[in-house]
């Protein structure tokens, strides 16, 4: 049987949480105390405190208020409603706690909008007398049905995320369960408590029974646009790739200039290196530690940090040849060996080698586009190394520790590199001296319309997010 000492409904507006807290309360050994957490009010909008707790105190700390309600006082186990908009100290408390009985109530948005639209328009929250329910007719606005869609999505997804990586289940039930005898004993049964229902409590009525085509004003816009809704999120960019750190031993800081650079691997990273020797005649401070970076960033109130981005098919193409090729000797010999048994690549496994054949390059460079697509989906047994991560991806990983203060691109490199210098102090900011992609001849020689469709593929989210165009030279080659 389970051990729970004390359980969560989560809901939302009009979805049925009043009908579910009543029988709730009615079953033996079970008290739902309301909406303790919200924050308007303590458990319901006439109380000012709950179990001894003031609404002040628990806007102060709730966790006083979270101890009571745990715990089975007098063999009971008690419980309250949480929406997305309460108290979010209380979630990040009670969500990855497996003792804590999760209970998620759910019902079709289009209904909740609807129903929400009728009681903002009729102050009427909650019928227990059907002879008193108010009707009204209401109008479907789009957009704001899409920002309650799209909160509702995103707090079932933080729900879901949360029970995964803890190893937790929960009891899910739907608006139209709520009448189900046997389905409310089954949550009876999922909390571990004795008691049973031997029939429902119908205090609380259900408001606005008539069809939806009867409630709403503009029914047939509703409908057109619903229609255009991707209910399915067809259109969304799928990733695969794993989440990345922060990766803060890469960082480099300018000798004495409050200018912190967050390098993406196979852009331009020498040329801003020298850049930023240039901007303090010193030599850049780099190996910092989690504990180091903290003391440089405290230390110098002002600061600015910046990225750099490459188009993705450059970049892929960097890689390729520093790392796969193996141009210097120092390359990843042992993906690229892989890549030649697995992918089939055309280039002698172990050997130091440059292509002498443009062709030949072109068809290598092919199948590495082709193992970075699916590399990049977690679909090969070799790692995402950074040097051809996904540029969305690093920049997800620096954001858990520093977020840049400007995303610069390397074809308006200068520009942006003068501007951030600026903010810093300095009125006359060092040129930037011109150091293209060693590389970018070669693919100038080789571009083809079916190559930047493969970066396409295996860089969807960089296209996407970064809104890229077709690659195009620098400058003149």
């Amino acid at each position: 049987m389970p051990d729970f000492d004390s359980f969560v409904v989560f809901a939302e507006m009009r979805t049925g949480s009043n009908f579910l807290e009543t029988n709730l309360n009615t079953i033996p050994g079970v008290a739902c105390l309301g909406e303790a957490f919200n924050s308007q009010f303590i458990g319901y909008p006439n109380l000012t405190e709950l179990l001894g707790i003031s609404y002040e105190d628990r806007l102060d700390d709730p966790a006083p208020l979270l101890k009571k309600i745990r715990g089975k006082p007098d063999g009971v186990l008690q419980g309250f409603r949480f929406f997305s908009n309460h108290d979010p100290r209380v979630l990040g408390k009670i969500l990855p706690d497996p003792k804590v009985a999760k209970i998620i109530l759910t019902r079709n948005p289009i209904d909740s909008y609807i129903s929400r639209k009728i009681a903002s328009a009729t102050g009427q929250w909650k019928v227990t007398n059907i002879t008193k329910a108010r009707r009204e007719v209401v109008s479907f606005d789009s957009p704001e049905f899409e920002a309650h869609l799209q909160a509702h999505q995103e707090f079932q997804l933080t729900l879901m995320h949360g029970l995964q990586v803890t190893g937790q289940t929960a009891f899910y039930i739907d608006y139209d369960d709520l009448h189900d005898l046997q389905v409310l004993n089954g949550l009876a049964a999922f909390l571990g408590v004795a008691g049973r229902l031997e029939m429902l409590d119908q205090k609380v009525k259900k408001q606005n029974p008539e069809d939806i085509a009867d409630k709403v004003e503009n029914f047939a816009e509703m409908e057109q646009s619903l229609a255009r809704l991707d209910r399915f999120n067809l259109s969304r960019t799928p990733n695969f790739e794993p989440r990345r750190g922060p990766g803060v031993p890469g960082y480099i800081a300018a000798g004495k200039s409050n200018l912190l650079y967050l390098p993406i691997l196979s852009g331009p990273v020498d040329q801003v290196v020298g850049w930023l020797q240039a901007l303090d005649n010193v030599a850049p401070i780099q190996d910092f530690t989690m504990r180091s970076m903290r003391q440089w960033m405290l230390a110098r109130p002002g600061h600015r940090s910046f990225t750099v981005l490459r188009h993705p098919l450059a970049r892929a193409h960097d890689a390729f040849c520093q790392h796969i090729l193996c141009e210097d000797g120092q390359g990843f010999r042992q993906i690229r060996n892989n890549l030649v048994r697995q992918f089939n690549m055309p280039i002698p496994e172990g050997d130091v080698i440059v292509h002498a054949d443009d062709l030949l390059h072109a068809e290598a460079f092919k199948i590495f586009l082709g193992f970075l697509k699916a590399n990049l989906s977690s679909q090969t047994a070799l790692r995402i190394d950074p040097s051809w991560a996904s540029q969305a991806n690093l920049l997800q990983g620096f954001a858990q520790f520093v977020v840049p203060d400007m995303v610069l691109r390397e074809d308006e490199l200068a520009e942006g590199l003068a501007l951030i210098s600026m903010q810093i102090g300095h009125s006359s900011p060092p040129d930037l001296q011109p150091q293209p992609d060693p590389h970018a001849a070669r693919l100038a020689r080789i571009y083809s319309p079916a190559l930047e469709g493969l970066a396409r593929e295996a860089y969807a989210r960089d296209y996407m997010a970064f809104g890229f165009g077709d690659w195009r030279p620098l400058s003149a080659i």
